[in-house]
């Protein structure tokens, strides 16, 4: 009894396979028709994803190699196109190029896992990456294409299906690794893109590679501090600020942030020490000169940072803000001598200094009229100790305002 049952469940089994079996191989034989035909590419497609969205279908490898066969196909009447110089649909091209791609690589996982193994298999396998590496260039190309028009979700898609193949068994027995060129320069360009998204992730992916495409080098270290920045890793920020420092001493983003980042937590050591690396590179750019001032002023050693305003406006006499650090670094002085018992000579320097300070601030004033925050006070203390009442009223006056 239980074996007639068994037989009976298995007849029934095969009844009901049957008739779906037959489906598959009408619309595996109708799409081929429609390959050599070269029409109706579209629903040849639409059939076979449509099977292999059914899972009993996964195991046939014929649904694959039809599906890869229906997408070559599409692309090389595109591709034609492209040869004979007549209108084609560009995004299509590309499209279909990476849906090409992306097909034979499943046609070769199916056949791995389902296929027979055999010395067949490994041909097929080389011939199709042979066959696909002869166009590969064509995924950077359009990776590019998305990239100018500002798909950046479709560029990364591009060039990540590009270097995806290098991790691809496909491909595996051509050494993409040892002759690619291109690779780097498809990382830096897919990590633009995981920064244009706002996608860490792609970002810190491309990352290894993208670094040694020399040519986008300098932006692709700002992408990357400023993505360390946005999630809130401050080593890794602080590290390519300085690698990109190391690497472009004139490059004035690295600069900077890196005298905002050491100046903000008070480390002007570290500051000093990038100020003076820039300066030995060019001892007459203003920024530099300027950055330097700064840090002199807030470690008071206001003679430095005298001299070094100095130098600025010898360069470029236009410059306000020299005048204002030579300015608060005459008046810082005076206040720091008022501390303590004053001598009649000390008062004298002290009065001195008031009336350097009043030379730089109010040439300040001249250049800054609107930024009354900064030499209002500054002004009041000046004209106080040198006894300018005039100038003291009409400051006080504005003082009264506010």
């Amino acid at each position: 009894m239980v074996i007639r049952k068994y037989l009976f469940l298995t007849m029934l089994l095969l009844m009901t396979l049957s008739p779906c079996m037959n489906a598959q191989k009408k619309e595996i034989a109708q799409a081929r028709t429609y390959i050599k035909s070269g029409k109706n590419l579209d629903k040849a497609e639409a059939s076979m994803r449509k099977l292999l969205a059914d899972s009993t279908n996964v195991d046939n490898v014929k649904i694959y190699t039809t599906l890869a066969e229906v997408v070559r196909k599409q692309y090389e009447g595109i591709n034609e196109k492209v040869y004979l110089r007549q209108p084609y649909d560009t995004a299509a091209f590309f499209n279909t190029a990476k849906k090409m791609f992306v097909a034979y690589e499943k046609l070769d996982s199916a056949i791995v896992k389902y296929g027979k193994k055999n010395d067949a298999a490994e041909k097929t396998r080389v011939k199709n990456a042979e066959y696909l590496n002869a166009y590969r260039a064509n995924l950077y190309n359009g990776g590019t294409y998305f990239l100018k028009n500002n798909d950046f979700g479709k560029a990364f898609e591009m060039f990540d299906t590009y270097l995806d193949c290098r991790s691809q068994p496909l491909f595996g027995g051509i050494g993409l690794d040892s002759n690619d060129n291109l690779a780097p320069m498809a990382a830096s360009r897919a990590l633009y893109c995981g920064y244009k998204m706002q996608d860490n992730g792609i970002v810190i992916r491309c990352k290894a590679l993208a670094l040694k495409d020399t040519l986008m080098l300098e932006r692709t270290l700002q992408y990357l501090s400023e993505t360390y920045s946005f999630m809130n890793d401050t080593t890794e920020y602080v590290t390519m600020l300085h690698e990109g420092f190391n690497r472009f001493p004139r490059s004035n983003y690295f600069f900077t942030h890196l005298m905002d980042f050491y100046c903000t937590i008070f480390d002007y050591e570290n500051a000093l020490s990038i100020a003076d690396k820039a300066l030995a590179n060019d001892s007459t750019e203003i920024l530099y000169l300027y950055a330097k001032s700064n840090i002199m002023l807030n470690i008071r050693k206001y003679e430095d940072c005298i001299l070094l305003c100095d130098k600025i406006i010898s360069i470029n006499d236009s410059m306000p803000e020299a005048y204002y650090n030579a300015g608060i670094a005459y008046l810082d002085s005076a206040l720091s001598m008022e501390e303590g018992r004053v001598s009649n000579k000390k008062r004298q320097r002290i009065k001195e200094l008031y009336s350097r300070s009043l030379s730089y601030m109010e040439k300040y004033r001249m250049l800054r009229p609107n930024d009354k925050r900064k030499w209002v006070f500054a002004l009041y203390d000046i004209y106080l100790n040198l006894n300018m009442g005039r100038e003291f009223e009409e400051i006080n006056a504005l003082l009264r305002e506010k």
